[in-house]
């Protein structure tokens, strides 16, 4: 009886915890570099949290995205992801990890298959122009990956996830921490064997009808990384780190027996690499030689970083000063399947029409390489004002021998900026309110000095109610890909991709409108939303007679496209988010974006304006889920309680119709997905290990898009899936037990977050 008293009792206990834990505020940092609760963020920012991911099961960031959120819609084949954001496309959104940009793209998309998704702490998503604060390519939004922090003393864990089509997701890591040095190894590893929704290659784009294609819907798959970091804390106050990663990415591409239909004579590899050094110097907040009080720990970038732990405060870290180094390289090859008479080089440089490559030989394609360095400077000044200050230097070297004239094309930049918020004093202390005012000049050595503001603003009306309003102006300037590659596609025929040297850089003004209301576990969030970008870069299909008569001559392409200016392109949507707990077991939610573009490009075959699509477009999109969760207590000894968890999720997402410009458009679709996962633990001072079982169904409804090859689908997904994952980790160094000497829950594991 005794027993089973202290079981119910700590299991009320345990719920009363997360009950509490739930209602806790996120603390942001994207929006303004800074850290802020987000119910006072002045910048409106999207979260899907730790316990949102662990709830949904993905497999990918793709996965996460497209799931959880109604703003983004993918495409995935062997040229990407083919990403876009409330309309705009890859180039225009910046990923970032941990604060720090991404590097490395697939067919001009960004690889995100450099992301674990096991080692996501929770995603930040900032919708609209961040060049200001974040330069060049934040034009339609940022999306922030937080990566999970380890202390533990020794680490270890392993995820290993099994799928259809054999899909294998696996996750390896290590982590020390001694003394004052900390390490953290990660391996992950993807694997898919692909899959064909059709056979039929599109009639109008073959001599006759095709039914019996190799070609795959995705391609079979295989990549891999392994990355260390190594962080140090010489003294109170700095950390210093060096980092450093390698990857590699094999597509393969079946062959069939159609010429410039299906037959393929090589596949396709990708090996990236890495290396970043820093630190971030923590002043302390002074103000007449007293220190200010009231900070706590975060788990954002330099997870040193203190966030106030007062809510009307402006939430910012500390005084601090940090730098990062990187250097980053992405080289992409074909690797010869068949003996193969190609344009090529010698192995003595010299250039050779219709070199033979044999099976096994690699043959570059391009190798970008890029080099930053930004340091920033974060200080709290009187009348309750922070400014953010930095400097950058980007220079990014791109080497293509066969698709870039002269074999090599270079670009550089600097920027400084600066930024300030200031909390606005109010007479009454059930309003808040906050103004963040940033400037950016940059420097390109091409295109010369540019400027570009934002303003935002954020009004709190009692506890329920948060206005924000946003203006930015974003800028970017054409990447060296955009103004000197060129290359052929062979796909149900031969497409010549041109770049394009008298491209200018593109401009946009953001501006939106937000209203968000808290009650009672209820949250509304309502934004409106208008971007118009003047000179937008786009690939578009030109006349032959406007492409070099010897592409012409030498590839006979049945289409031509180049990078160019639109004059105008205009993207305007109304988004809205709602979630509801329940109670502390139940959580309910969903998201919708409605979309609307206009673009408009000079035809100088008839000397006027026409009115284009953006490609991918879709007016509506939408997703939802509704999730149950459960906590148990089991003794695991005579005077301690472990937890076990258990949960469920149901989802769907859903588009309209996508558009475009060629090879027809997208079909609208409906998908559903199941998942559920349990979790125990067998933790004591002598076995720390918990235990961690997820399965799931996805395309419930088995819905799968069966249109041609050559034409655009609307979702690329194979139809009804199973996955199944099992996660062992071993963690020396956190406790989490219920003890009778206390009759309290006692923890030190950094396990706070909200739904």
């Amino acid at each position: 009886m005794t027993g089973m008293a202290m079981l119910c009792l700590s299991e009320a206990a345990l719920a009363q915890n997360i009950w509490r834990t739930d209602t806790l505020q996120e603390v942001v940092v994207t929006g303004t570099g800074t850290h802020h609760l987000l119910k006072d963020a002045p910048v409106q920012t999207e979260v899907i949290t730790r316990k949102m991911l662990e709830n949904y099961g993905a497999s990918s960031l793709e996965d996460i995205l497209s799931g959880l959120t109604a703003s983004f819609a993918f495409n995935e084949g062997d040229m990407g992801s083919q990403m876009q954001m409330n309309g705009l496309g890859n180039s225009y959104i910046l990923i970032l990890i941990d604060g720090k940009r991404i590097h490395g793209d697939v067919g001009g998309e960004n690889d995100l298959g450099l992301i674990d998704p096991h080692n996501i702490e929770k995603i930040e998503i900032v919708k609209g122009a961040s060049s200001a604060l974040y330069g060049s390519d934040a034009i339609a939004g940022v999306i922030n990956i937080i990566t999970k922090k380890r202390d533990s003393g020794l680490l270890v864990e392993n995820a290993t996830r099994v799928g259809s089509y054999g899909d294998v997701r696996q996750h390896n890591g290590i982590g020390l921490s001694i003394g004052k040095l900390k390490s953290y190894t990660n391996f992950h590893l993807q694997h898919s064997d692909g899959w064909q929704n059709t056979a039929t290659e599109d009639p109008n784009q073959t001599e006759f009808l095709i039914t019996d294609s190799r070609n795959k819907t995705v391609n079979r798959f295989q990549n891999w990384q392994v990355s260390e970091r190594l962080t140090y804390e010489p003294t109170k106050g700095l950390e210093l780190y060096a980092e450093g990663s390698t990857y590699g990415k094999h597509i393969y591409r079946p062959c069939g027996k159609y010429a410039a239909v299906d037959v393929k004579t090589y596949d396709m590899k990708y090996r990236n690499q890495s290396l970043g050094f820093g630190g971030v110097w923590h002043i302390g907040r002074r103000y007449g030689g007293t220190e200010v009080r009231g900070y706590e720990k975060s788990t954002e970038a330099h997870d040193s970083n203190l966030a106030p732990s007062h809510p009307r405060s402006l939430a910012p870290s500390d005084n601090y000063i940090s730098l990062d180094v990187d250097w980053n390289r992405h080289a992409y090859y074909y690797y010869y399947t068949a003996i193969t008479l190609t344009d090529g080089y010698d192995p003595q440089g010299k250039f050779t029409p219709y070199y033979p490559y044999f099976p096994g030989d690699e043959e570059l394609q391009s190798d970008q390489r890029r080099m930053m360095a930004h340091l920033k400077g974060v200080f709290s000044l009187p009348f309750d004002n922070r400014l953010t200050t930095g400097l950058e230097y980007r220079y990014d070297l791109l080497k293509a021998p066969m698709r870039v004239e002269g074999g090599r094309a270079t670009d550089h930049t600097e920027a400084l900026y600066i930024q300030d918020e200031w909390q606005v004093p109010v007479s009454s202390h059930s309003m808040a309110a906050n103004l963040t005012a940033g400037l950016r000049l940059n420097h390109n050595g091409q295109f010369g000095y540019q400027l570009t503001p934002k303003l935002s603003a954020m009004l709190a009306l009692g506890s329920n109610w948060r206005i924000r309003a946003n203006w930015s102006q974003g800028f970017k300037t054409p990447t060296p890909k955009e103004q000197h590659y060129r290359y052929v596609r062979y796909m149900s025929g031969t497409y010549l991709y041109l770049g394009n040297t008298d491209l200018t850089p593109q401009h946009s003004n953001y501006y939106s409108l937000s209203a968000e209301w808290n009650w009672h576990g209820l949250n509304l969030t309502l934004t409106g939303y208008l971007n118009d970008v003047d000179d937008m870069i786009a690939l578009v299909t030109i006349p032959n007679s406007q492409a070099p008569d010897y592409y012409i001559a030498t590839y006979d392409p049945t289409k031509t496209r180049q990078y160019k200016n639109l004059e105008t392109a205009t993207t305007r949507g109304i988004d809205f988010a709602m979630r509801y707990r329940i109670n502390r077991e139940w959580m309910v939610g969903g998201s919708y974006s409605y979309l609307d573009t206009d673009a408009r490009q000079y035809d100088t075959t008839h000397d006027r304006l026409r009115d284009v699509v953006i490609d991918g477009m879709a007016h509506h999109k939408g997703s939802w889920f509704a999730t149950w969760n459960h906590t148990f207590l089991a003794p695991s000894h005579p005077r301690t309680f472990v937890p076990s968890t258990m949960g469920f999720g149901l989802y769907g997402r859903m588009s309209s119709k996508r558009y475009y410009q060629l090879h027809g458009n997208g079909k609208g679709y409906q998908i559903w997905r199941l998942s559920g996962n349990y979790s125990f633990a067998t933790r004591s001072e002598h076995n720390p290990l918990t235990f961690k079982i997820e399965a799931g169904i996805d395309n419930i409804f088995d819905y799968v898009d069966r249109t041609p090859h050559g034409l655009h689908l609307g979702t690329t997904s194979p139809g009804r899936t199973l996955y199944a994952t099992l996660t062992i980790r071993f963690d020396h160094g956190k406790k989490l037990k219920f003890t009778n000497n206390n009759q309290s829950f006692n923890s030190n594991s950094k396990n706070n977050e909200e739904d």
